[in-house]
């Protein structure tokens, strides 16, 4: 079997505070939770929000194990960029800002000139693309 690109995407993140992120992807970007539950140590398990549009081929995991959390360490190029093929809403950023995003400089200005940079509240960056995505 070889992997092609129908195959859906999962972006697993560990998470400080599952409640803060949660607001910003959820309440602030309007993502869905896609599937949710609380840490149970008989099952080994740590708590989990996933989180996405039902209809992407994608979706982010965040993961917080109260017993043993560990630190996320998002560097300036751990990006997930939407592609929006439109100017970011105002709406949109002041939306982000009041549910726990950080409105940012990024650290390539290729992102400045193309769009709008968020830090989430874990540290990882957003960026929403004036772009559409094209391949070539």
């Amino acid at each position: 079997m070889t992997a092609e690109s129908s195959a859906h995407i999962r972006i697993a993140r560990p998470s400080r505070d599952l409640r803060a992120a949660e607001r910003f992807w959820v309440s602030g970007l309007g993502l869905d939770v896609l599937y949710q539950h609380a840490a149970d140590r008989s099952l080994g398990r740590s708590s989990l929000l996933m989180v996405g549009w039902p209809e992407a081929g994608w979706h982010l995991e965040l993961v917080h194990d109260p017993a043993a959390p560990l630190e996320p360490q998002p560097t300036v190029e751990d990006l997930l960029v939407i592609y929006l093929g439109e100017p970011v809403p105002d709406s949109l950023v002041e939306q982000l800002e009041r549910h726990g995003g950080k409105r940012m400089p990024a650290h390539n200005p290729y992102w400045d000139t193309w769009g709008v940079t968020f830090q989430d509240p874990d540290g990882y960056l957003l960026v929403l693309s004036t772009r559409a995505w094209s391949n070539s």
